[in-house]
């Protein structure tokens, strides 16, 4: 089977690993011709997947149309707030007489539209068949072949299992779920906790705050979540609890280390500087998560600090203050 990845970041890299194990036929595209040629002269994807080299079975194509042209899958792993511009050249050579499934692996929700990703892929290719892949799945241990487990979800059974089929292997396994909205909505705002949870490591509070964070984090999101229309019971499951647990405690955690480092007192700009063009989904959808459950009057004390913290400059003390000091409530 020829997969097309469109991306030419550390995740769409990763999975080109899993794809080729499978032996699949994998062409990368990116948007930047320079850079695809070096990862071809180099076998890696040296700024960011350093180390890790790229199975013979990947090939590199800077023409879109050539990526995608005989593809049974394309694989969208182009961060969330550039994904627009890269459907608008896909809406143009999409092979619709093929219609090859689009699997989405981005986490995140459009800055001003406020819209998941299957509901940007919509507006541009509304017939074109879609699933959503997520779970706790860092690019850097995937490509390493470290065990992980995630979860495909499309509203068609035969698509969600087409992606199993395709990504499942002996390092890689995936469950399958009709619940597109949970599994967006689970990937994109976790990252927003994350913060939170970085900016607790950053000021070393312990693990007794961090595990607190964590759970009312998670209640957070299924609150939001159902309010949008998800299902409560998915963010118990790996695209929910297990993608926010390893992205609150790992160091792989691009989310985690932004709130880390506003925890020691820096500011978002150098953070970022420092980051060199490396995305953190979660400074963005701090945004769309705010600005959703405010449209939806859903109560989220967490994501509220969190954009007051990294938007309006809010002290990081003063907001764990605020939240320790809310009026008593049953858990449940």
């Amino acid at each position: 089977m020829k997969t097309a990845i469109l991306s030419d970041g550390g995740w769409g890299s990763a999975l080109s690993r899993v794809l080729a194990d499978n032996g699949h036929q994998v062409v990368m595209w990116g948007p930047f011709p320079e850079y695809l040629q070096e990862m071809a002269a180099t076998g890696e994807n040296r700024k960011f997947l350093k180390g890790i080299k790229f199975h013979s079975n990947v090939k590199f194509e800077p023409n879109m149309a050539k990526a995608v042209n005989g593809a049974e899958i394309i694989v969208l792993a182009t961060p969330t707030q550039y994904l627009r511009s890269v459907l608008e050249q896909l809406q143009i050579v999409y092979p619709a007489a093929s219609a090859p499934l689009l699997v989405n692996v981005a986490k995140g929700i459009e800055e001003n539209s406020w819209l998941r990703i299957s509901q940007m892929v919509r507006e541009f290719l509304p017939a074109a068949p879609y699933a959503v892949l997520s779970g706790p799945s860092h690019a850097e241990e995937v490509a390493r072949m470290v065990p992980t487990a995630v979860v495909a979800a499309s509203e068609k059974n035969e698509y969600a299992e087409l992606v199993q089929k395709a990504f499942m292997n002996k390092y890689f396994r995936v469950y399958t779920s009709n619940d597109v909205v949970s599994v967006e909505l689970g990937g994109a705002l976790k990252n927003v906790i994350a913060i939170a949870a970085g900016i607790i490591d950053g000021m070393k509070l312990g693990d007794n705050p961090k595990a607190a964070l964590i759970t009312r984090g998670i209640a957070e999101v299924s609150r939001l979540g159902e309010a949008l229309g998800g299902d409560p019971q998915t963010f118990s499951g790996l695209s929910g609890i297990g993608d926010l647990i390893v992205t609150c405690c790992s160091g792989h955690s691009r989310n985690r280390h932004v709130g880390e480092e506003l925890g020691r007192g820096k500011t978002l700009q150098t953070i970022l500087e420092e980051m060199d063009m490396v995305v953190a989904e979660g400074v963005r959808t701090s945004i769309g998560a705010y600005t959703l459950a405010r449209r939806s009057n859903v109560e989220t004390p967490i994501i509220d600090e969190i954009y007051n913290i990294v938007h309006n400059n809010a002290s990081a003390a003063e907001a764990l203050e605020r939240l320790m000091s809310r009026s008593g409530k049953m858990e449940f």
